[in-house]
This record gives C-alpha cells, sequence and structure tokens, in this order.
C-alpha cells in the first residue's frame, strides 16, 4: 500500500469514482491502456461538470448498469444512444467504458460467448457504486408514491372482494382442508388451475400450522414509530386496548405483568373504536422516500410476538425449513450463484409485495386458529398524511410485523401446490426470502403466471430467467462469480458522525479485498484527516470499526497494558447507541423486563448479503428496565480496546 503523506481536507465522491476508475485500469491494464483511462477520466469529470456529480453517478450510470444487467440476462441487447451516451464506430456499445464492454458483449450489445466476469464485475462496481446513496430527493416524489400507494389499494380491492367471498362460502359450506374437490357455487369466475391451487395450498399451510399454538406467544413492542405517537418509554402504559384483540388474546394473559398489575392499573382502557395505522414517508435515496404504515400500540404489541412464534415454527418445521427463511438469506444467494453458472435456476422478484397480498387471499388460504388470530392483530385502516383514512383490503402494509412472514407463506404455498398440480407430488426446489423467490428456471413461467393470477405483481426488470445472471437477497452472480457491487448508502459527512465513520470504514474495506488500492487510500485518508488515527482489525478485531491495514507514517495509536486482561490494549473510536434512561412504575418495568430481556425468542436477524452494509461494530449494555436505546441514533466515544 501506497504512503499517505497529503490528507484530503473532505471526501469528494467524484474524486472516489475517478479513484475507482484507476483501480479498474490496474486490474484491466491488458484491455483497458493508460491513455485510456485519461480519456476516461476526461469523459467523467466533463459529465459530472454538466450534470453534477450526484446526478451523473447516481441517475445516469445507474441507468446504463440496468441496461447492462438486461444485456447479461438475454431480455435486450444493449444500445448506447437510447441510454444518452455516445457510442463506439459500428457498435451500439458506448464509448464510455467501451474496453470493457467489448469483453463482454458483442458490437450488436448482445452477451458474448466468451463474456469476461471480471470485467462484468468491474463494469457493474463502477455503474451502481452510488446507485443507492442516501441523499435527499425531489419532494414531488413524495406525492407520487402516496397516489401509487392508493392506487394499488384500489386494484387490490377487486382481488380481495373474489378471493374473500370464496373464502366465507367455504366457511359456510363446511369444506375444508384437502378432502374438498368442488366448491360453493360463484367459483365459477376461478380457472380450474386456480382451484386445484387453492386446495392443494390450503392443505400445505393447514399441515405446516397443524401443530402450530396461537396463544404460546410472547408479546413485545417493536423499535419503531407507531401510530399512536407513544414514546419510547410510554409504550408500556396502556391507554387504550381495542377490544378485537383481547376477544383472542385475553388482557390479563397477555397485556399485563400478572393479576394484580390489571386490578392495580386496569381502567376504561377496552376501545371499540379502533385507532387506525398511519402512513409515514421515511427517507430511502435520491430515487424517493420509502412508505411505512405504523401501526396502533396495541396491534404492534401482539404481532411482533405472533411474528416470532410464525417465524421459528417455519424455519423448524418439516416441509419449509429448507424453503422458507426469515433469518439467513445464504440459500437464496447460493442458489443465485448455481442458476448463474449452470442455468438452472431463476430468481423471481415482486414489485410492491407487500401491498399486493389481499385479504381475501389470505382468508383463503391460511388455516384456523392462526387466521383468526392474524385477523384479531390486523389493522383494518390507515391515515394518510393529508388526515384521509383509507380502508385497507390488503393483508397488511409495510409496517405490520406480521407483512413479512404472511408475504412469504403466501408464495411458498401457491408456488408449491401450482408444481403439485402440475406434476403430481411436488419435489420442486422453491426457495423464499420474502419477496425473493428462487425456482427451476424450467417452471419460471409457470411460477410467474401462477403468482399473476392470485393478484400479485411480477417485477420482470428484476427477475432473471435467462442468461448467466441471477441476483436474489443482493446477491448478484454471473456465470457462477460473485458480481456485486460495492455500495456507498451512507453519504459522507464533512463533520464527525458515527454512521458516517462506521459505513465509509467498512466500505474502505470492501474496496481493499477486491483489491482497489486507490479507492482505498483515498477513502482512508480522508477518514484519518477527519478522525485521527483508526485501529487496524489485527489491533481491536471487531470490537471497534477498524481497517483492513493503515498507511505508513501515520501516528500510533495510545496504547496500555492491561495487567488484569494480560493483553495490550489500544484507545480508539468506538460507535455507541445514544440512550435515555427513564423511571417508569414497577408494574410496567416487569412488563418490559418480561417481553424484553426474559423472551425465549431471540430478535429476527436480517442478514445482508451485501458485504458493504455490514453494520458497524456498536458497543451495547446490559439490559436495564429503565434504559432505552434510541433507535438510529448513535455516538463515537473513547474506549480501551
Amino acid at each position: 500500500m501506497q504512503n499517505l503523506k497529503v490528507y484530503m481536507k473532505s471526501l469528494e465522491y467524484s474524486e472516489v469514482f475517478v479513484a475507482l476508475l484507476r483501480d479498474v485500469q490496474t486490474l484491466h491494464s491488458n484491455v483497458f491502456t493508460t491513455s485510456d483511462l485519461k480519456r476516461t477520466v476526461n469523459k467523467v469529470r466533463e459529465r459530472i461538470r454538466f450534470e453534477g456529480a450526484e446526478g451523473f453517478l447516481t441517475k445516469t450510470l445507474p441507468r446504463l448498469g440496468k441496461a447492462f444487467d438486461k444485456a447479461l440476462s438475454d431480455e435486450h441487447a444493449l444500445d448506447a444512444e437510447s441510454l444518452a451516451f455516445k457510442s463506439r464506430a459500428d457498435s451500439k456499445l458506448p464509448m464510455l467504458f467501451g474496453e470493457l464492454f467489448q469483453c463482454v458483449l458483442s458490437n450488436q450489445g448482445s452477451l458474448l460467448p466468451t463474456a469476461n466476469a471480471a470485467c462484468v464485475k468491474s463494469l457493474r462496481n463502477l455503474l451502481f457504486c452510488f446507485y443507492k446513496l442516501e441523499i435527499p430527493y425531489d419532494t414531488k416524489l413524495e406525492q407520487n408514491v402516496l397516489d401509487k400507494f392508493v392506487k394499488t389499494e384500489e386494484e387490490v380491492q377487486l382481488q380481495s372482494k373474489l378471493f374473500g367471498a370464496i373464502a366465507e362460502k367455504i366457511s359456510t359450506s363446511h369444506v375444508s382442508g384437502y378432502s374438498y374437490c368442488r366448491y360453493p357455487n360463484g367459483g365459477e369466475r376461478l380457472s380450474e388451475h386456480q382451484w386445484n391451487t387453492v386446495r392443494e395450498a390450503r392443505y400445505l399451510l393447514a399441515e405446516l400450522f397443524r401443530d402450530f399454538s396461537t396463544t404460546e406467544i410472547f408479546p413485545r413492542h417493536g423499535p419503531g414509530a407507531v401510530s399512536t405517537k407513544e414514546k419510547l418509554w410510554d409504550k408500556y402504559q396502556w391507554t387504550t386496548i381495542c377490544r378485537r384483540i383481547t376477544d383472542v388474546y385475553p388482557l390479563d394473559a397477555y397485556f399485563y405483568a400478572n393479576g394484580m398489575h390489571l386490578l392495580d392499573t386496569l381502567s376504561d382502557k377496552l376501545n371499540d373504536n379502533e385507532s387506525p395505522a398511519r402512513v409515514v414517508l421515511v427517507p430511502k435515496d435520491s430515487r424517493g422516500p420509502r412508505l411505512i404504515s405504523c401501526e396502533p400500540l396495541d396491534f404492534q404489541w401482539i404481532q411482533q410476538g405472533l411474528s416470532r412464534a410464525i417465524v421459528n415454527h417455519v424455519e423448524t418445521h418439516q416441509l419449509t425449513k429448507e424453503s422458507v427463511r426469515f433469518t439467513d438469506q445464504c440459500p437464496n444467494q447460493y442458489g443465485a450463484l448455481v442458476g448463474s453458472y449452470k442455468g438452472s435456476y431463476a430468481t423471481l422478484d415482486l414489485n410492491e409485495a407487500s401491498d399486493r397480498v389481499s385479504l381475501g387471499l389470505v382468508r383463503l388460504l391460511f388455516p384456523e386458529p392462526l387466521l383468526t388470530s392474524l385477523l384479531a392483530c390486523r389493522s383494518l385502516s390507515t391515515r394518510l398524511p393529508d388526515d384521509k383514512e383509507l380502508f385497507l383490503h390488503k393483508f397488511a402494509p409495510m409496517g405490520s410485523a406480521l407483512c413479512f412472514p404472511v408475504l412469504a407463506l403466501t408464495i411458498w404455498s401457491l408456488l408449491k401446490a401450482a408444481f403439485t398440480d402440475t406434476d403430481g407430488p411436488s419435489n420442486e426446489t422453491i426457495y423464499v426470502y420474502g419477496d425473493d423467490v428462487i425456482v427451476r428456471t424450467a417452471k419460471a413461467e409457470h411460477a410467474m403466471s401462477t403468482l399473476q393470477s392470485f393478484g400479485l405483481k411480477i417485477n420482470r426488470d428484476k427477475s432473471c430467467t435467462k442468461g448467466l445472471f441471477r441476483e436474489s437477497c443482493g446477491m448478484d452472480a454471473f456465470n457462477g462469480t460473485c458480481v456485486t457491487p460495492v455500495r456507498f448508502r451512507t453519504p459522507w459527512s464533512s463533520r464527525p458522525c458515527p454512521e458516517s465513520y462506521a459505513s465509509w470504514i467498512a466500505y474502505a474495506n470492501s474496496l481493499h479485498k477486491r483489491k482497489h488500492y486507490y479507492a482505498y487510500n483515498y477513502i482512508v485518508s480522508c477518514l484519518l484527516d477527519l478522525y485521527g488515527p483508526i485501529p487496524t482489525v489485527n489491533e481491536v478485531g471487531d470490537t471497534a470499526p477498524s481497517l483492513v491495514m493503515m498507511p505508513e507514517l501515520i501516528n500510533p495509536l495510545p496504547r496500555r497494558w492491561n495487567k488484569s486482561l494480560q493483553k495490550l490494549e489500544f484507545r480508539v473510536n468506538v460507535v455507541v447507541p445514544v440512550t435515555v434512561t427513564k423511571e417508569l412504575n414497577g408494574w410496567n418495568m416487569l412488563l418490559r423486563w418480561f417481553a424484553e430481556a426474559c423472551s425465549s425468542y431471540e430478535s429476527t436477524r436480517h442478514s445482508s448479503a451485501d458485504e458493504t452494509s455490514a453494520g458497524p461494530s456498536i458497543e451495547t449494555a446490559p439490559f436495564s428496565v429503565r434504559v432505552y436505546t434510541k433507535r438510529g441514533q448513535n455516538k463515537i466515544c473513547k474506549r480501551w480496546r
């Protein structure tokens, strides 16, 4: 690694990109010469002056990257001029990075039989590295997101009424399980294939939850906001509890620590007029905000407990433990990698997945008594930012703790049933992680048509059924090689910031792993200038944010010998959560202890396939019923490590 003698005052995204270009030239010097590099850097700087760094890096290049992915998937040939890029002479390939493109695509923009996977990886790293940078978006996009949410609700309504009516007739006619083969009148609007799929899916879910107890749950509050706007420390002080929930989950058993707690604090808390959920828009990236529907406090309490119980059951049950995952993305990642090499597996992605699972479809598929429990803690409506209340025909929008498991199980049961209907008893490979689905390529079209026939919407742009490119759960793969780019998400801060500090150290380490040493050096120089000496992994391991290696001629970290631990320690920056201490009454503290410290279920862990988004090392303290951690608020402190 080169010595760093001059530190930069502040990191510039354009300079990071130029450093990446230099690394790419070093890695591909046989096709991308130093003169090519000089010409490319000049062109990049020219376009950045014209479009702005953020516009060029977060919009223009990713647009070219998406077209490139389609070419890798044999969907559409790449045409540079249609994307506002000057093309090479007698070619549809762009002049920009053309030396690398010609190692992957033909002059007509189609995939070469001998496409170079290393060039694919470098190109995708250049094209997508800033795609998901969390920078401010145009506020006009907020209304677009809200309008889309309302429009989707209108579309889901028709499907929900149809499936709901059929579910009602099945219920009243006492037809259940796998035994029925003739449906009540009114089912003529479904095809024979749909009927057979519904029958088998109902049977599969009935078998899956045959021994599942909906009452053996451990309720708890989630970390996010609620529609009723209670603060973290107010969540254990019940102000209202919907009577619809207590019909299934009684007050004394699920909302209070014990009988004495109930007698001491119970007032007129039962309420037939339940609170609606509340729509909020949270920042995402330059493409626009993410829509979340915050649940009422009492609904969230039961949802969290029931969700954890379902996840634990599904991930250990013989029927689903190999197919449906909520805490481990590795099966989907491996499936994408294998599928890109052999072409045997296709990766499917759903659009607006959480908003298109209709209430009627859930009523039609899910068995009792689970269905009653799901409906008991489901919000009937949500309030939009303009104070308009929207009645929900979807089962639950993003924000409900039950949205993710119900979505995954709906997809799994429909696909498993559809394949059984086609080929008899099915041993088909199906991997489901939320809206990321992997099936055999031969079954991909059948799977997509099945899901669409039940109201779900396939994202064709991100579904990979041809060619040598696959993507699922953050794994981007080409011909058996991981080509996932280093994605810069957290914006650089010119002032000390714990999120920026930890994230950009992680980005630098990822770049070093890929032998992008120019980019690594540049980022490290900026970090050192702003934060001072940073430890290495060899010195502190994962106990603090640390670099894979440090440049020479840097002042060493303060160190000491810890006699008690018999080890050398360093004085380093650590990221710690911001906490607040609140004194509650004894009953509420006891209830929190039971819910958070004594729960037998671990918090759901969503691993990330993107190595660059690995969370920072955050110091945690022993659990205390008086201490609350503010979500997303951390600080940098000095500690001996």
